[in-house]
């Protein structure tokens, strides 16, 4: 026998960022979206740089849309613009180790 969905679902919602975790669990009527979980989490509110931004959005850490379905036991997360473009950071990073080397073969 088919169990029923439950009448409601236990969700949480997070977004993180250097000097702030914000985590809300939320217990919302079936059926619920994602952007239901972020408006009932009050995070826009507590936020301040969130208010009016569009938000990037994601389940366990699949990319989604705000109208996407939320099942019992979810996790949404809201993402954060990255502040540079990952290629660049491996560059910066492959640049300082070539440095590093290149100071202790001189030291040596």
């Amino acid at each position: 026998m088919k169990s029923a969905e439950p009448a409601r679902l236990r969700v949480s919602v997070v977004y993180l960022r250097p000097g702030l975790a914000f985590e809300r669990s939320l217990l919302l009527p079936a059926p619920a979206t994602v952007g239901a979980a972020v408006e009932a989490s009050g995070v826009r509110r507590q936020v301040p740089e969130l208010a009016d931004a569009d938000l990037e959005v994601g389940v366990f850490g699949q990319q989604c849309t705000l109208a996407e379905p939320l099942h019992d036991g979810d996790r949404v997360e809201i993402y954060r613009p990255l502040t540079i473009d990952p290629k660049e950071a491996r560059r910066i990073r492959a640049a300082v180790r070539r440095r590093r080397r290149g100071s202790r073969q001189a030291a040596g």
